[in-house]
Protein backbone atom coordinates (compact mmCIF):
# COMPACT_ATOMS: atom_id res chain seq x y z
CA UNK A 1 0.00 0.00 0.00
CA UNK A 2 1.51 3.14 -0.74
CA UNK A 3 1.97 5.68 1.75
CA UNK A 4 0.33 9.12 1.30
CA UNK A 5 2.11 11.65 0.00
CA UNK A 6 0.87 14.80 2.22
CA UNK A 7 1.29 13.77 6.20
CA UNK A 8 -1.77 14.04 8.70
CA UNK A 9 -1.32 17.12 10.62
CA UNK A 10 -4.21 16.61 14.17
CA UNK A 11 -5.08 19.75 14.89
CA UNK A 12 -3.95 20.57 17.81
CA UNK A 13 -7.06 23.00 18.79
CA UNK A 14 -9.39 19.29 19.03
CA UNK A 15 -12.40 19.38 16.72
CA UNK A 16 -14.68 16.13 15.53
CA UNK A 17 -12.00 13.98 14.32
CA UNK A 18 -14.72 11.92 11.75
CA UNK A 19 -14.52 13.88 8.64
CA UNK A 20 -10.76 13.33 9.15
CA UNK A 21 -10.81 9.42 10.10
CA UNK A 22 -12.96 8.76 6.80
CA UNK A 23 -10.91 11.17 4.60
CA UNK A 24 -7.63 8.70 5.80
CA UNK A 25 -9.09 5.36 6.19
CA UNK A 26 -9.87 5.52 2.12
CA UNK A 27 -6.75 6.22 1.89
CA UNK A 28 -5.42 2.56 4.19
CA UNK A 29 -5.38 1.62 7.54
CA UNK A 30 -1.87 3.56 8.52
CA UNK A 31 -0.92 7.36 7.87
CA UNK A 32 1.91 9.34 8.58
CA UNK A 33 1.08 12.35 10.71
CA UNK A 34 2.97 15.77 11.96
CA UNK A 35 2.69 15.95 16.22
CA UNK A 36 2.88 19.45 17.32
CA UNK A 37 6.16 20.81 16.84
CA UNK A 38 6.76 19.21 13.55
CA UNK A 39 7.86 15.60 15.04
CA UNK A 40 6.76 13.02 12.54
CA UNK A 41 4.99 10.00 13.84
CA UNK A 42 2.45 7.76 12.48
CA UNK A 43 -1.42 6.64 13.09
CA UNK A 44 -2.89 3.40 12.56
CA UNK A 45 -6.23 4.03 11.99
CA UNK A 46 -8.42 0.90 10.60
CA UNK A 47 -9.77 -1.77 13.22
CA UNK A 48 -7.83 -4.82 12.34
CA UNK A 49 -4.76 -3.23 11.92
CA UNK A 50 -4.69 -1.56 15.52
CA UNK A 51 -5.67 -4.72 16.54
CA UNK A 52 -3.20 -6.26 15.28
CA UNK A 53 -0.46 -3.58 16.02
CA UNK A 54 -1.56 -2.93 19.72
CA UNK A 55 -0.99 -6.78 20.45
CA UNK A 56 2.47 -6.75 18.74
CA UNK A 57 5.17 -8.32 20.46
CA UNK A 58 7.71 -6.06 18.64
CA UNK A 59 5.81 -2.80 19.58
CA UNK A 60 7.05 -1.27 23.25
CA UNK A 61 5.62 1.73 25.15
CA UNK A 62 8.81 2.48 26.69
CA UNK A 63 9.97 5.91 25.78
CA UNK A 64 13.64 4.44 25.64
CA UNK A 65 12.36 3.56 22.09
CA UNK A 66 11.32 6.81 21.41
CA UNK A 67 13.99 7.56 18.50
CA UNK A 68 14.31 11.61 18.55
CA UNK A 69 12.75 11.98 22.77
CA UNK A 70 16.14 9.59 23.16
CA UNK A 71 18.53 11.94 21.14
CA UNK A 72 17.43 14.67 22.83
CA UNK A 73 15.30 16.53 20.43
CA UNK A 74 11.92 16.92 22.28
CA UNK A 75 11.63 19.75 24.16
CA UNK A 76 10.47 20.23 28.00
CA UNK A 77 7.18 21.93 26.83
CA UNK A 78 6.05 19.63 24.35
CA UNK A 79 2.66 19.39 24.67
CA UNK A 80 2.76 15.51 24.33
CA UNK A 81 5.46 14.52 26.58
CA UNK A 82 3.62 13.47 29.81
CA UNK A 83 1.93 10.77 27.68
CA UNK A 84 5.77 9.73 26.49
CA UNK A 85 7.67 9.76 29.82
CA UNK A 86 5.17 9.70 33.06
CA UNK A 87 6.11 6.72 34.91
CA UNK A 88 3.85 4.13 35.19
CA UNK A 89 1.94 1.19 33.58
CA UNK A 90 1.81 3.30 30.27
CA UNK A 91 5.09 3.50 29.42
CA UNK A 92 6.45 0.56 30.79
CA UNK A 93 6.45 -2.94 29.04
CA UNK A 94 7.21 -6.72 30.10
CA UNK A 95 7.91 -7.55 33.71
CA UNK A 96 7.78 -3.92 34.75
CA UNK A 97 4.18 -3.47 33.00
CA UNK A 98 3.04 -6.46 35.14
CA UNK A 99 4.57 -5.43 38.12
CA UNK A 100 2.81 -1.88 38.09
CA UNK A 101 0.08 -3.39 36.45
CA UNK A 102 -0.63 -5.69 39.48
CA UNK A 103 -0.21 -3.18 42.37
CA UNK A 104 -3.55 -1.94 41.28
CA UNK A 105 -5.42 -4.77 39.61
CA UNK A 106 -6.92 -5.96 42.19
CA UNK A 107 -8.91 -2.33 43.17
CA UNK A 108 -10.68 -2.74 39.05
CA UNK A 109 -11.72 -6.60 39.20
CA UNK A 110 -15.57 -6.85 37.76
CA UNK A 111 -16.14 -8.02 41.73
CA UNK A 112 -14.34 -5.04 43.02
CA UNK A 113 -16.42 -3.00 41.04
CA UNK A 114 -19.69 -4.57 41.15
CA UNK A 115 -19.21 -3.60 45.02
CA UNK A 116 -19.01 0.25 44.16
CA UNK A 117 -22.05 0.24 42.47
CA UNK A 118 -23.80 1.16 45.74
CA UNK A 119 -21.94 4.50 46.19
CA UNK A 120 -22.31 5.45 42.34
CA UNK A 121 -26.11 5.25 42.11
CA UNK A 122 -26.06 7.34 46.17
CA UNK A 123 -23.21 9.95 44.15
CA UNK A 124 -25.74 9.69 40.77
CA UNK A 125 -28.58 10.83 43.07
CA UNK A 126 -26.64 13.40 44.70
CA UNK A 127 -24.98 14.58 41.20
CA UNK A 128 -28.97 14.91 39.84
CA UNK A 129 -30.08 17.16 42.72
CA UNK A 130 -26.84 19.06 42.32
CA UNK A 131 -28.08 19.49 38.63
CA UNK A 132 -31.37 20.16 38.76
CA UNK A 133 -30.40 23.47 41.43
CA UNK A 134 -28.21 24.57 38.92
CA UNK A 135 -30.81 25.07 36.64
CA UNK A 136 -31.37 28.44 35.05
CA UNK A 137 -34.96 29.96 34.71
CA UNK A 138 -35.51 28.38 31.56
CA UNK A 139 -34.51 25.02 33.17
CA UNK A 140 -30.84 24.35 31.38
CA UNK A 141 -27.98 23.34 33.10
CA UNK A 142 -24.44 22.38 31.84
CA UNK A 143 -24.18 18.78 32.64
CA UNK A 144 -20.43 18.27 32.19
CA UNK A 145 -19.74 20.63 35.36
CA UNK A 146 -22.24 19.45 37.10
CA UNK A 147 -23.03 15.81 36.73
CA UNK A 148 -20.45 14.12 34.03
CA UNK A 149 -17.46 15.19 35.81
CA UNK A 150 -17.88 15.01 39.19
CA UNK A 151 -19.17 11.35 38.90
CA UNK A 152 -16.74 9.68 37.73
CA UNK A 153 -14.03 12.22 39.70
CA UNK A 154 -15.79 11.80 42.82
CA UNK A 155 -15.54 7.79 42.44
CA UNK A 156 -11.89 7.91 41.55
CA UNK A 157 -10.79 10.51 44.22
CA UNK A 158 -12.69 8.21 46.63
CA UNK A 159 -10.89 4.72 45.75
CA UNK A 160 -7.46 6.73 45.64
CA UNK A 161 -7.82 8.51 48.86
CA UNK A 162 -8.14 12.15 47.30
CA UNK A 163 -10.04 14.65 49.12
CA UNK A 164 -12.42 16.47 47.27
CA UNK A 165 -10.71 20.13 47.92
CA UNK A 166 -8.01 18.79 45.53
CA UNK A 167 -10.28 17.24 43.08
CA UNK A 168 -10.96 20.67 41.05
CA UNK A 169 -7.53 21.46 40.85
CA UNK A 170 -6.64 17.91 39.78
CA UNK A 171 -9.09 18.11 36.60
CA UNK A 172 -7.72 21.31 35.73
CA UNK A 173 -4.22 20.32 35.96
CA UNK A 174 -5.40 16.78 34.02
CA UNK A 175 -7.54 19.12 31.29
CA UNK A 176 -4.09 20.65 30.80
CA UNK A 177 -2.00 17.50 30.41
CA UNK A 178 -4.30 16.13 27.63
CA UNK A 179 -4.51 19.54 25.64
CA UNK A 180 -2.43 19.52 22.19
CA UNK A 181 -2.83 23.20 21.81
CA UNK A 182 -0.91 24.15 25.08
CA UNK A 183 2.12 26.27 25.51
CA UNK A 184 5.38 25.01 25.88
CA UNK A 185 5.58 27.35 29.68
CA UNK A 186 2.00 26.40 30.43
CA UNK A 187 2.69 22.80 29.27
CA UNK A 188 5.95 22.44 32.01
CA UNK A 189 4.18 24.36 34.80
CA UNK A 190 0.94 21.89 34.78
CA UNK A 191 3.23 19.17 34.66
CA UNK A 192 4.75 20.48 37.74
CA UNK A 193 1.96 21.43 39.84
CA UNK A 194 0.11 18.16 39.18
CA UNK A 195 3.26 16.21 40.36
CA UNK A 196 2.91 18.67 43.17
CA UNK A 197 -0.67 18.34 43.98
CA UNK A 198 -0.53 14.19 43.90
CA UNK A 199 2.60 14.56 45.91
CA UNK A 200 1.10 16.13 49.01
CA UNK A 201 -2.04 13.78 48.27
CA UNK A 202 0.59 11.09 49.10
CA UNK A 203 2.25 12.51 51.69
CA UNK A 204 -0.85 12.87 53.58
CA UNK A 205 -1.64 9.51 53.26
CA UNK A 206 1.46 8.53 54.09
CA UNK A 207 0.92 10.32 57.29
CA UNK A 208 -2.62 9.26 57.64
CA UNK A 209 -2.80 6.05 55.89
CA UNK A 210 -7.10 4.56 54.78
CA UNK A 211 -8.74 2.07 53.14
CA UNK A 212 -8.13 3.76 50.15
CA UNK A 213 -5.37 2.61 47.14
CA UNK A 214 -3.07 5.19 47.21
CA UNK A 215 -2.22 4.27 50.99
CA UNK A 216 -1.73 0.73 49.29
CA UNK A 217 0.67 1.42 47.27
CA UNK A 218 2.86 4.09 49.71
CA UNK A 219 2.65 0.39 52.12
CA UNK A 220 4.18 -1.58 48.71
CA UNK A 221 7.07 0.63 48.17
CA UNK A 222 7.72 0.51 52.49
CA UNK A 223 7.24 -2.93 52.17
CA UNK A 224 9.87 -3.53 49.34
CA UNK A 225 11.76 -0.55 47.53
CA UNK A 226 12.37 -2.52 44.39
CA UNK A 227 8.20 -2.54 44.04
CA UNK A 228 7.62 0.88 43.29
CA UNK A 229 9.81 3.65 43.27
CA UNK A 230 8.31 7.40 44.20
CA UNK A 231 8.79 8.66 41.00
CA UNK A 232 6.43 5.49 40.11
CA UNK A 233 4.07 6.00 42.83
CA UNK A 234 3.34 9.56 41.53
CA UNK A 235 3.56 8.54 37.96
CA UNK A 236 0.71 5.94 38.69
CA UNK A 237 -1.00 8.66 40.49
CA UNK A 238 -0.86 10.30 37.28
CA UNK A 239 -2.74 7.85 35.04
CA UNK A 240 -4.92 6.34 37.22
CA UNK A 241 -6.73 10.54 38.15
CA UNK A 242 -6.14 11.12 34.38
CA UNK A 243 -7.96 7.30 33.06
CA UNK A 244 -10.01 7.99 35.94
CA UNK A 245 -12.03 10.21 35.37
CA UNK A 246 -11.36 11.91 31.59
CA UNK A 247 -12.57 8.63 30.06
CA UNK A 248 -15.91 8.65 32.02
CA UNK A 249 -16.36 12.32 31.55
CA UNK A 250 -15.99 11.89 27.80
CA UNK A 251 -17.88 8.59 27.07
CA UNK A 252 -20.92 10.20 29.86
CA UNK A 253 -21.26 13.32 27.72
CA UNK A 254 -21.09 11.58 23.93
CA UNK A 255 -23.54 9.23 25.03
CA UNK A 256 -25.90 12.26 25.79
CA UNK A 257 -25.70 13.96 22.78
CA UNK A 258 -25.68 10.70 20.78
CA UNK A 259 -29.33 10.16 22.32
CA UNK A 260 -30.32 13.72 22.27
CA UNK A 261 -29.29 13.83 18.31
CA UNK A 262 -30.61 10.11 17.37
CA UNK A 263 -34.15 10.25 19.85
CA UNK A 264 -35.75 7.07 17.96
CA UNK A 265 -32.53 5.10 19.95
CA UNK A 266 -33.73 7.13 22.83
CA UNK A 267 -36.90 5.54 22.57
CA UNK A 268 -35.57 1.89 21.52
CA UNK A 269 -33.66 1.90 25.11
CA UNK A 270 -37.03 2.98 26.72
CA UNK A 271 -38.96 0.31 25.54
CA UNK A 272 -36.46 -2.07 26.46
CA UNK A 273 -35.45 -3.48 23.14
CA UNK A 274 -32.06 -2.86 23.89
CA UNK A 275 -30.44 -1.91 27.60
CA UNK A 276 -28.08 1.14 28.87
CA UNK A 277 -25.25 -1.06 28.38
CA UNK A 278 -26.33 -1.19 24.76
CA UNK A 279 -26.05 2.42 24.93
CA UNK A 280 -22.41 2.78 26.52
CA UNK A 281 -21.07 -0.34 24.11
CA UNK A 282 -22.38 1.44 21.08
CA UNK A 283 -20.93 5.31 21.64
CA UNK A 284 -17.25 3.41 22.92
CA UNK A 285 -17.38 2.56 18.82
CA UNK A 286 -19.43 5.40 17.66
CA UNK A 287 -17.64 8.54 19.23
CA UNK A 288 -14.73 7.09 21.21
CA UNK A 289 -13.77 8.91 24.60
CA UNK A 290 -9.93 8.94 23.38
CA UNK A 291 -9.34 9.71 19.44
CA UNK A 292 -5.80 8.97 19.26
CA UNK A 293 -3.86 7.53 21.60
CA UNK A 294 -0.13 8.76 22.70
CA UNK A 295 2.39 6.60 22.13
CA UNK A 296 4.15 2.84 20.96
CA UNK A 297 7.27 2.88 19.18
CA UNK A 298 8.40 -0.37 16.89
CA UNK A 299 11.50 -1.67 17.98
CA UNK A 300 12.41 -2.39 14.52
CA UNK A 301 11.17 -1.80 11.44
CA UNK A 302 7.27 -3.05 11.11
CA UNK A 303 4.94 -3.11 8.32
CA UNK A 304 1.14 -2.76 9.50
CA UNK A 305 -1.33 -3.30 6.12
CA UNK A 306 1.51 -2.53 3.96
CA UNK A 307 3.03 0.31 5.76
CA UNK A 308 5.98 0.86 6.50
CA UNK A 309 6.83 1.95 10.51
CA UNK A 310 9.77 2.87 11.18
CA UNK A 311 11.29 1.65 14.29
CA UNK A 312 11.62 4.61 16.96
CA UNK A 313 8.36 5.79 15.48
CA UNK A 314 5.99 7.52 17.95
CA UNK A 315 2.41 6.05 16.93
CA UNK A 316 -0.84 7.04 17.93
CA UNK A 317 -3.50 4.88 18.18
CA UNK A 318 -6.46 5.77 16.30
CA UNK A 319 -9.65 4.50 18.39
CA UNK A 320 -12.18 6.96 16.70
CA UNK A 321 -10.90 6.12 13.00
CA UNK A 322 -11.14 2.23 14.41
CA UNK A 323 -14.54 2.64 15.82
CA UNK A 324 -16.25 3.57 12.45
CA UNK A 325 -14.03 1.28 10.27
CA UNK A 326 -16.49 -0.40 7.60
CA UNK A 327 -14.47 -3.15 7.21
CA UNK A 328 -15.05 -3.93 10.36
CA UNK A 329 -18.19 -2.63 11.10
CA UNK A 330 -19.61 -2.34 7.86
CA UNK A 331 -21.28 0.30 5.33
CA UNK A 332 -23.67 1.41 8.41
CA UNK A 333 -20.44 2.28 10.35
CA UNK A 334 -20.86 5.72 10.74
CA UNK A 335 -24.49 5.48 12.08
CA UNK A 336 -25.72 5.45 15.69
CA UNK A 337 -27.48 2.21 16.76
CA UNK A 338 -27.71 0.57 19.99
CA UNK A 339 -29.59 -2.32 18.21
CA UNK A 340 -26.48 -3.50 16.70
CA UNK A 341 -25.62 -7.00 17.13
CA UNK A 342 -22.97 -8.35 19.44
CA UNK A 343 -19.96 -8.62 17.61
CA UNK A 344 -17.39 -11.33 17.63
CA UNK A 345 -13.82 -10.46 19.54
CA UNK A 346 -11.96 -10.20 16.96
CA UNK A 347 -14.47 -7.40 15.59
CA UNK A 348 -15.56 -5.67 18.76
CA UNK A 349 -14.43 -2.33 19.60
CA UNK A 350 -11.20 -1.11 20.62
CA UNK A 351 -11.73 2.41 22.59
CA UNK A 352 -10.77 0.63 25.53
CA UNK A 353 -7.40 -0.38 24.44
CA UNK A 354 -6.45 -4.20 23.30
CA UNK A 355 -4.00 -6.64 24.46
CA UNK A 356 -1.51 -6.54 27.43
CA UNK A 357 -2.29 -2.69 27.82
CA UNK A 358 -6.50 -2.98 27.41
CA UNK A 359 -7.63 -0.64 30.21
CA UNK A 360 -7.81 -1.63 33.53
CA UNK A 361 -11.02 0.68 34.98
CA UNK A 362 -13.27 -0.61 31.78
CA UNK A 363 -15.42 -2.16 34.06
CA UNK A 364 -15.68 0.88 36.08
CA UNK A 365 -16.08 3.33 33.21
CA UNK A 366 -18.79 0.64 32.13
CA UNK A 367 -20.65 0.74 35.55
CA UNK A 368 -20.19 4.33 35.58
CA UNK A 369 -21.81 5.11 32.52
CA UNK A 370 -24.45 2.82 32.39
CA UNK A 371 -25.39 4.05 35.57
CA UNK A 372 -24.95 7.70 35.07
CA UNK A 373 -27.46 7.42 32.11
CA UNK A 374 -29.92 5.17 33.30
CA UNK A 375 -30.75 7.15 36.50
CA UNK A 376 -30.33 10.57 33.58
CA UNK A 377 -32.79 10.38 31.27
CA UNK A 378 -35.22 8.29 34.24
CA UNK A 379 -35.12 11.73 35.84
CA UNK A 380 -35.45 13.77 33.17
CA UNK A 381 -36.96 12.03 30.34
CA UNK A 382 -37.26 15.02 28.05
CA UNK A 383 -33.80 16.11 28.27
CA UNK A 384 -32.65 17.67 25.38
CA UNK A 385 -29.42 19.70 24.23
CA UNK A 386 -29.63 23.36 24.76
CA UNK A 387 -27.73 24.46 21.67
CA UNK A 388 -27.24 22.60 18.16
CA UNK A 389 -25.02 20.17 17.98
CA UNK A 390 -22.79 21.90 15.79
CA UNK A 391 -22.96 25.25 18.08
CA UNK A 392 -21.01 22.69 20.83
CA UNK A 393 -17.17 24.19 21.13
CA UNK A 394 -14.82 21.01 21.08
CA UNK A 395 -12.01 19.76 23.62
CA UNK A 396 -8.77 21.38 22.85
CA UNK A 397 -7.11 17.90 22.01
CA UNK A 398 -6.99 15.44 19.56
CA UNK A 399 -6.30 12.92 22.24
CA UNK A 400 -9.67 13.49 24.17
CA UNK A 401 -13.15 13.54 21.62
CA UNK A 402 -15.82 15.40 23.28
CA UNK A 403 -16.77 18.88 24.06
CA UNK A 404 -16.03 21.42 26.67
CA UNK A 405 -19.35 22.01 28.16
CA UNK A 406 -22.90 20.73 27.66
CA UNK A 407 -25.70 22.41 27.98
CA UNK A 408 -28.86 20.56 28.45
CA UNK A 409 -32.36 21.79 29.01
CA UNK A 410 -33.71 19.06 31.66
CA UNK A 411 -37.42 19.28 30.63
CA UNK A 412 -39.55 21.20 27.79
CA UNK A 413 -40.17 24.99 27.70
CA UNK A 414 -43.25 26.22 29.08
CA UNK A 415 -45.43 28.92 29.00
CA UNK A 416 -45.62 29.76 25.23
CA UNK A 417 -41.81 30.21 25.56
CA UNK A 418 -40.59 30.75 22.32
CA UNK A 419 -37.86 28.52 20.51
Amino acid sequence: METPSVPHRPDPAGGCPHADNARLLARGAVAPVVLPGGVEGMAVLGHEALREFLQHPEVAKDPQHFTRLREGRIPAGWPLLTFATVRGMTTADGADHRRLRALVSRAFTPRRVEELRPRIEELTGTLLDDLERAADADGVAELRRHFALPLPMGVIGELLGVNPEFRDRLHHLTNQVVATDIGPAEAVAANRELVAVLAAVAAARAEHPGDDLTSALIAARDEDGDRLGQEELIGTLVLMIIAGHETTLNLVTNAVRALCGHRDQLEIVRKGDASWADVVEETLRWDAPVSYFPFRYPVRDLTVDGTVIPAGTPVLAGYSAAGRDPAAHGPDADRFDVTRPARPDAVRHLSLGHGAHYCLGAPLARLEATVALERLFDRFPALDLAVPEDGLVRQASFVGNSVRTLPVRLRPRTGGARG
